[in-house]
């Protein structure tokens, strides 16, 4: 990308958003040495302590202002993935974004998906939604995928 116009996409952001993208972009990398480290499991129930005693809102409650909030969250976590250390994958970003929702109390669901097409080897998939809307930056794909069952409900999942 052009430098100079990465520094004027860095100025569009706002204030709040020039702190959090550095942030984010170095959370992704720990969020991916966990999963290397502790596998799938271990890393979303550790990840997931850090919200279970914030009280997570019913999912009609959410208002206009905290889904538009999250999108952006979900736009930001898509960016630091490109644009940090490491690149990384739907998953990190995915359960880096539950997390944080969960965090501010909201009723994010993590599903994981699997699509085939025609002979081609499956493909795999990680999202999050929110009051069932995805909040998925990527384009949507032109055949969904499917949500696969999740391992077992963590602390964060029982509201």
């Amino acid at each position: 990308m052009n430098p100079s116009r990465a520094l004027a996409r860095w100025r569009a952001l706002a204030p709040r958003e020039r702190i959090l993208l550095p942030l984010l972009m170095l959370a992704l990398p720990v969020v991916s040495l966990l999963l290397k480290r502790l596998g799938y499991r271990r890393t979303r129930s550790l990840l997931e302590r850090f919200c279970s005693n914030t009280p997570i809102a019913p999912a009609p409650n959410i208002t206009r202002a905290e889904l538009a909030r999250a999108q952006r969250l979900a736009r930001l976590i898509a960016i630091a993935g490109r644009r940090g250390p490491i690149k990384t994958t739907c998953l990190r970003q995915a359960l880096l974004l539950h997390v944080l929702l969960r965090r501010r109390g909201l009723p994010s669901q993590l599903l994981l998906g699997v699509r085939r097409i025609s002979d081609s080897p499956p493909e795999m998939h990680a999202w999050v939604e929110l009051n069932g809307l995805s909040l998925d930056p990527s384009s949507a794909p032109a055949k969904p995928f499917t949500a696969v069952p999740l391992p077992p409900r963590t602390p964060c999942d029982d509201a």
